[in-house]
This record gives structure tokens, sequence and C-alpha cells, in this order.
């Protein structure tokens, strides 16, 4: 349906019959706008625009009121309403050629309805006040003659949110070519760490650090060669001046977006437009509380409370989604009431809160009543602002500081209550998860509460990653300090002589720091200390007080690389974990025999010479044992570990790993490992957290060694990561690991280098495989590279059927340098990939189509379409032989990027473009379609269903220069691509 047609239904349907939209019929100032809606080729004249916007939020204001029943039919016309808007003012202000950019606009927009998808990038579901700033700022964006927005209102208003969407849908926007930067400024302001902040996502390496005019210069010189940029300030406390940071505020094409508790920074900075953030009014913070609480009817006494409770929030969307997160699962009223009076309490005696916003947040923490939760949730508070926090991280600290309560069982058993600590603290809104789900985080307002929380009981002094570059003075180390954080400072030193006296503390962390030397006496007065992390300084030597520490429990010092040496630990009983990763020792610490407590040891010491085999057997109280790679451990000392659980090292061969397996079925079974099998050549492991790896990588005909085995290959049942790296794999996987047919959590299969490798699996009526289950049906990743003899997939010995839940979760694949395969897929099992999300075909010479067509029965390829639902990223290069992509079309909406180099035979790409009023329409969601430059002419010359195809896409084409090669070993960031040249 044309945009103006839908506009004018909507004005009859939605509009005009709206009691408070009457006055639209006679409104002389809104003719323009009436007459455009109402006349099919009609448009708005830019005099009129501001009439037009101002209009149409009144419109949504009203409908609001109706927002129960109409809120996601609304939706959608704000969108449409928004497009119309931005895209006629860019149309306006292109003078004389207005009328055909305009009608040209509405037949691009007729077929692009379904982008409406962007709704969620305008408006978050559960901030729909968001609309009015939205349209605001997003003119403001478009409009060439505001340089410079600012967003501000009350803590916990949304300001973060509600800018986050907008940059969000800045990076799916060409105008800016992906030059969108955001960066959190914080109240602990300085020129010094903002200049830093901005250089760390523009990745600029300044040529002199500690001078702050050259820093400027660079930074703006770096900006100035982006052209067009948007930066974004967010969390702005302090009058910041743009040319002393080096943000070249004039310079055309330069967008400024500030977000601020206070109007006035904004008057400050000297923004040109600037718009408030409003509370939410009754009855959208009634929406969002039931929302989140997650129930639709309550007894009607409970709702009176409820309204009573939400009230108190004062339309903040932070207090309200808090609120709800803690009285999730209440249905007993006494609890509710009990509930809104200690609400209303929690109001009393809490100087210097901010008013309103954290006696709700006090709240939700006093309830959590688990004094265990409590100290791990106050724990998260040791981390600088808006840091995200490895879980995996946070869980080891809760172990081996006891703050959780499961020691006695397994180290499994710890794991899991770790996780489910964070996950009630997530779901009653105190921490909150971060993109990559592996993280969390603490809203900057909830950390300022914890903050506050403990300067009474227990005692913190936290001043974490605000840029120190000495440590606190003396008489900030009180005697009743129980925790310090200064990580992610700059200190390098610690005067000569201190001491702080603090005979309470328990945990001090300075690591992050580029700190050299510990003074002598500096441990002295800390005769209590139970965790020291001096993880990722340039530490290098310890004190000898440290050896004096006869209650300390964890000593981390990961990646400290410049550490070459140990004091004596002979007096450390109590030392239960000990982290040394990445330190350059070369010998194991003295004394580490006497350490008869240790449950964690971390050794992965690249200089490491040699490992005292008689350490590991006084040391049986282990659970994880991490060591270096170049290291082979002998198997039988890790037998004797009957309580170990992790394990990260290098093992001599296959048969060693059936070994270890064997065993474990008597003792406590591995919860974690990272096992390379290998006699030889080794590659080094990552730097995932071994609390969160499963994988086994063989290599260097580890395989071929342990052939003889009667068992076969064995493998953990709960493995999630395989790596073969010349092991030497004979012709079928399959074949040597069968145990792979129960393998359900296998999510990662990566193989390299086996010049015997022809297939991964057979299909016939007699194998065993194909009755007993569905193999690699939780696969999410495979890689298949220099493999010189593979022919496929599969290898048919007969008409044999394949599971469909083989393969149905595989979301990237990726395969490279085979030289011998023809046929990627088979049509008749494209079912099977229908989650396949990424796949890239490179440098394989005999390829000739990437989807075999099925056959009749006269032996002839049938022409049928596919569907690829969930496809995101296509890249096909360097296949000359390659004739056909697929026989019909693919359909395939989800697209966004794809990319084409080296497939000058085909002749035909065979991309489904929808016919929208008889004209080609582009997938979607599709961005980019990057063309080798060498190419050029070929793709010019492709065949098309509909002649306008190759215009509509090449608004959509960048050309690269062949040189270019994009990060193939990295399928997450197969999305970016090359500079356009």
């Amino acid at each position: 349906m044309p945009l103006l047609q839908y506009l004018r239904s909507f004005q009859r349907d939605y509009v005009l019959s709206h009691p408070n939209i009457k006055n639209f019929s006679t409104s002389p100032t809104l003719s323009p706008c009436r007459t455009a809606i109402g006349s099919p080729r009609s448009t708005i004249p830019g005099s009129h625009m501001a009439q037009f916007v101002e209009f149409f939020k009144n419109v949504f204001s009203w409908l609001s009121q109706d927002l129960e029943e109409s809120m996601k039919t609304l939706h959608r016309k704000i969108l449409l309403l928004e497009v119309l808007k931005d895209d006629v003012h860019e149309a306006y202000n292109h003078g004389k050629k207005r009328k055909r950019n305009v009608e040209k606009w509405l037949i691009d927009v007729g077929n692009n309805i379904s982008e409406s998808k962007a709704l969620e990038l305008y408006f978050p579901k559960e901030l729909f006040l968001e609309v009015y700033e939205s349209i605001d700022i997003w003119m403001s964006l478009m409009d060439d003659s505001v340089l410079s927005i600012g967003i501000y209102g009350m803590g916990g208003i949304g300001k973060t949110t509600l800018a986050m969407h907008v940059h969000n849908k800045l990076l799916k926007e060409s105008t800016f070519l992906g030059h969108v930067y955001w960066v959190t400024v914080s109240q602990e302001f300085s020129i010094y760490k903002l200049q830093n902040d901005i250089a760390h996502v523009l990745k600029l390496y300044f040529s002199c650090e500690n001078d702050e005019r050259r820093r400027a210069a660079e930074l703006f010189q770096a900006f100035k060669e982006r052209g067009r940029f948007v930066l974004i300030l967010d969390d702005v406390w302090n009058q910041i001046d743009a040319e002393e940071i080096g943000i070249p505020l004039g310079m055309n094409g330069c967008k400024l977006v500030i977000t601020s508790r206070s109007s006035e920074v904004c008057h400050w900075i000297g923004c040109q437009k600037i718009i408030k953030v409003n509370t939410l009014s009754e009855q959208e913070a009634w929406e969002l509380f039931l929302k989140k609480l997650g129930r639709v009817e309550l007894h009607p006494r409970v709702e009176g409370i409820c309204k009573k409770m939400v009230k108190r929030c004062g339309g903040l969307p932070l207090a309200l989604v808090t609120l709800a997160g803690s009285m999730r699962r209440v249905s007993d009223i006494h609890e509710w009431r009990d509930a809104s009076e200690g609400l209303a309490e929690s109001c009393m005696g809490r100087a210097g809160m901010e008013y309103v916003v954290l006696p709700v947040l006090l709240y939700s923490y006093d309830r959590l009543r688990d004094t265990m939760l409590k100290g791990c949730f106050l724990h998260c508070s040791l981390y600088p602002e808006n840091c995200h926090i490895p879980r995996d991280e946070l869980i080891e600290n809760f172990i081996s500081e006891q703050l959780v309560e499961r020691s006695y069982r397994s180290f499994r058993a710890e794991i899991d209550q770790g996780h489910a600590i964070l996950n009630q603290l997530e779901r009653v809104c105190l921490l909150e998860k971060t993109s990559n789900g592996t993280d969390v985080k603490m809203h900057v307002l909830i950390r300022d509460m914890a903050i506050e929380i403990a300067k009474e009981n227990p005692r913190y002094m936290v001043k974490a990653g605000l840029h120190l570059r000495e440590i606190p003075d003396v008489q900030e180390w009180t005697e009743d300090l129980d925790k310090v954080s200064l990580m992610d400072n700059t200190i390098m030193e610690i005067s000569p002589g201190t001491s702080p006296k603090c005979p309470r503390l328990s945990t001090l962390i300075l690591s992050g720091n580029p700190l050299k030397r510990i003074p002598d006496r500096f441990f002295v007065h800390m005769c209590h200390l139970r965790t020291i992390n001096l993880s990722l300084t340039k530490i290098q030597s310890l004190p000898n007080s440290i050896s004096d520490l006869e209650d300390l429990r964890t000593l981390k010092l990961k990646f400290c690389n410049e550490l070459e040496s140990m004091p004596s630990l002979e007096k450390l009983k109590e030392l239960r974990h000990l982290d040394l990763t990445g330190t350059s020792i070369e010998e194991v610490p003295k004394d580490m025999d006497s350490l008869t407590n240790l449950r964690f040891l971390y050794l992965r010491c690249s200089k490491l010479k040699v490992l005292p085999t008689e350490i590991l057997h006084r040391l049986s109280r282990l659970k994880v044992l991490s060591l270096p790679i170049h290291i082979c451990v002998p198997i039988e000392k890790v037998e004797a570990l009957k309580k170990l659980e992790v394990l990260e090292g290098r093992l001599n061969s296959a048969r060693d790993l059936n070994r270890l397996l064997k065993s474990r079925q008597r003792d406590k079974r591995l919860s974690f490992y990272r096992l390379s099998l290998s006699s030889k050549r080794y590659r080094d492991f990552d730097d995932v957290h071994i609390l969160s790896c499963k994988r086994a990588q063989f290599e260097d005909g580890s395989i071929m060694e342990s052939s003889s085995c009667k068992d076969g290959n064995l493998l953990p049942r709960d493995i999630q990561e395989l790596i073969f790296d010349n092991s030497g794999l004979s012709s079928c996987l399959m074949d040597d690991f069968p145990i792979l047919n129960n393998a359900r959590d296998l999510k990662s299969c990566i193989i390299e280098n086996e010049d015997k490798l022809e297939c991964i699996m057979r299909l016939s009526f007699s194998n065993d495989q194909q009755s007993s289950g569905a193999p690699f049906q939780s696969l999410e990743i495979l890689k298949l590279g220099n493999l010189r003899n593979f022919i496929g997939l599969f290898m048919w010995e007969a008409a044999a059927p394949l599971s469909p839940f083989t393969f149905s979760w595989l979301k990237k694949f990726k395969i490279g340098h085979c030289c011998k395969v023809k046929k990627l897929f088979p049509q008749s099992l494209i079912h099977n990939f229908r989650n396949l999300e990424e796949l890239m075909v490179f440098n394989c010479v005999q390829m000739e189509e990437i989807i075999e067509g099925d056959k009749n029965e006269g032996g002839n390829s049938i022409s049928a379409d596919i569907t690829f639902p969930r496809l995101l990223i296509l890249h096909l290069r360097n296949l000359p032989q390659l004739k056909s992509i697929c026989k019909g079309l693919i359909v395939c909406d989800s697209i966004r990027h794809i990319l084409l180099e080296g497939i000058k035979k085909i002749k035909k790409v065979p991309l489904y473009l929808k016919l929208l009023n008889g004209q080609p329409s582009p997938p979607p969601s599709l961005i980019l379609i990057w063309i080798c430059r060498e190419d050029k002419e070929w793709w010019e010359s492709l065949d098309w269903d509909h002649q306008n195809a190759n215009s509509v896409l090449e608004r959509l084409v960048r050309y690269f220069d062949g040189q270019w090669w994009m990060a193939q070993d990295q399928p997450s960031n197969f999305g970016s691509g090359p500079v356009d040249n």
C-alpha cells in the first residue's frame, strides 16, 4: 500500500474518529499537512514541517490514552510517520528537485514497508514516552544546521536507553557511514580521561601521552579524516570544552549528542537543541510495572497496594523496573502490605541519596534479606563504573572469598550456586545482562547505592577506574576498612615507607595499574588480609612482608608479565587460590608443596621450565589445575588428584585422554576442561575463562598414535568444542569418533590440515550412526580448512535418510582451501540448515555448485526455490569453477551482507527480489553488497529476472580492492566490511 494512501487510511480510522482530534479538519495552520495526506501526489511544504511533526506528536499523545487497546498498531503508525517526516524534510532541502525526489522516495518507501521492524530502534517497548523525544532527536540529527544535541533528565529516567537506541539506529543508516561513537563520561571527569576514552573508540594511539593540547590536535585530525560522524557522550556531569578535548564541533557533518542530569550542562556546552526526557505518566508507569511484574491480573486489594507503590516511584522507569523485579512471584496480600510499608520506611534516614529513586533501589537491596546475596551484590560494586564484569570471574571471586556456601559439596555445585546468585540479582534488576550474555554490569545509580551502603558495614573504599596516579592519602586508610578496590587506575608506584594501618582489611584489589613495586612494609599492618589481587600490573617482585600474611587465602597475579620470581610461601598455609597465569616465572615458587589447602592453582606460565611432579602429589585437595601447554602433564599424576574437577593442560595423546576419562568414572567427573592432545607440536590456548570451557584439541598425529586402542577414541559426553589440526583423522570423522553420535552439547567443531579426511559422516542403511541418533544436532559453528581430499559433508553409500535434527542448529559454516569439493549442500537437505546465519566459502578451486539441485527421473536438475529464513551473511570468494549458486531462487529476507569475488562463471545471482508496485525490492534487511573492484564489469553484466534489479541494488554495492581479506578466522566479524576506496 503506498504510504500516503496508508496515511489517509490512518487519518480516517484513527485520527478523525478520535474525540480529541476533531479540529484537524478545520485547523488553517495544518491545511498543508491535511492536503498532503488527502491527495495522492501532494507534498508537505518545508515551512509547515514543524507543525506537521507537532501535530502528530499530539495525535500520539491523545491516542496513548487508549494505549492498552492499540499499542501494537500505534507503534507501526508512529514509525511510518517518523519515516515520512525525515525523508520529506530531506527532500525539501533539495530545492528545485523536490518534487522528483519526493516521488522517488515514495516509491522506495512503498517498496520497504517491511522495514518497519526498525520500530524498536525508535521506540523501545518499555518506554512509550520516548516516542516524542526520539522524533526531536532524529529530526535534529538529520538537520545539517544542528550540530549539537543535549538530552537531559533526572537519574534513571531513560536518557541512556534513549540515546543507545538512537546510536543503534544510526549504525544502520548510511548517512554517517558507521562513524557513530559512544563514550561514557561519568561523574569522575577529566580532560585526560575523556581524551583516552574517545581515542579508544576511534582506535587512535596518541604520539604524546601527557600533552593534552597535542592529544586534542590528534583527536581533531582523526575526526576530520572521518568526515561525517556522530559522537555521543553519555552521562556528562561537568562543563566540557569541545575544543580542549579535540572535538571539531563546528565542522560540517560533525554531530555531538550528550546526555546529562542537568540542563545547565547542556547550556554550558552550547547545545543547539536541548531535549528534556520526562517521567512516565501514571498510566504508562502502571503498564511498565505490570509488564515487568510478569502478571496480567491482580486481586483488587493487591492492585490498590500496587498502585500506591507505583505512585511512589514518581514515573521513573529504573525505579519501576527494580521494584517490579523485587516483587515477582509475590501473591500473599500480607507480603504486599509489608512491602508497601517497607518502601515508605526506606525513604527515611538515607542522607545523600537521590530523592525518590534511591529509596526504591535501597528497598530492593533490603528485600534480598539473604546476607550471602547482599555480599555478592556489594562485591560487584568493587569494579569500575559501567564495567562489563565477566560472570565467570565474579563466580570465581565469590568462591575464593567464601561468599557462597556449598564448598562442602562439589565445585560444580559452587559454580551453579554462583550463576543462581547472579541470575537472582539480574531478576530483581540489581544487575543487568550485557549483549554478549557472558558479562553483567551495574547501572550507575545502583552502583552508587551499593557504594553508599558499603560506607557503613561492611566498610569499603572504592576508587576504581578513576585514573588515580597515587594511592589514597593515609587518612583514608581507616582501621575499620573491610575491602579496598583501586583497580584500573594509573598508579605506578607506592611511596617507600607506606604502611596503612588496616587490621580488619580482608580484600585489597590493585589490579589493572602500571604498578612496578610495593614497599616492603606495605602489608605489615594488614595482618588479616585474605585476598590480594595484583593482576595486570607491572609488578617485578613482591615484598617480603607478603610471606607473613598467614590468613591469606587468595593471591592473584594474573598477567603480571614482568614478575620473574616469588618470595617464600611456606607460612601461607591457608592459601586456597594461587593464580600465576601469564607471569614470567621460570620455576615454581619455593615451598609451594607446603600449600596443602590449595584448591585453585593456575600455572599457565610460558617461561616455566619444569613442573616438579612431586608437588602435584602433595596438593591433593586441588579442584582447579591449569598448566602451561608446553609442559606435558604425566597422566598418572592427574589421575591421583581425586578431587580435581577443572583441568587445563596438555596430554600426550588420545590414549591418555581415554585413560583419564575412565578414571573419572570412579572419581569426580571433570566439570570444565581445556585439553590439548599432542606429543610434539601445539597451539596455545586462548584466554577464554576455563570455567566456561569444555574443549579438546587433537593435534600432531595424536589420534593416529592411539588408533590401536580397543575402546576407540573417547570424548567427554558433555564436550562443547572440538579442534582437529593434523591429528591423523581417517577418511571419515564419525568413523574415528562414533561417540559423537551422542555428543548432545557439542557447539563448535574446527577441522584443519587433515590430509586423509573425505567426509564428516557416511550415510548408509547399515551404518549404526543413522539408526541410533542425530549427530551434530546442537552444533552451531563448523569450520573446515585445508582438507586436500575432502569431498563433502556427507558420503552416501546408499540412498539413506539423514535425521532432520543433524546440523539443525548450525549457525556459522565456513569452508576454505578444500580443493576437491564440488557440491556443498544437496538441495534435499537444505531444511537441515534452516538456522544457518553465516555461510562463507573461499578458495575451493573445484567448487561447481553451492546447492546441488535434485534430479528428476531423467537425471536432470530440478529448479526449485530455496528459503534460508535466518541467513545474515553470505561470502563467496575465489571459486573459479563455480557455475551455480542455486538452480532456483534463494528467498532470504534476513540477509544483511553479501560478499562476492572471483566467481566470474556465475551468470546469475539467484537472490529473490520481491515486487512492490511492479518494481523489484531488495531484501528488507540487506545493508551492503561487497564486490571486488576487479569484478565490477562482471557484476554489472549479471542477468536478473527484472530489468531494474541492478539499478535497485546499486545503492547497496561497495567495491573493495582484491588484496583485502575479511577476518576469515572470526566469523562473528563477517558483517564488517572493507574500507571503500
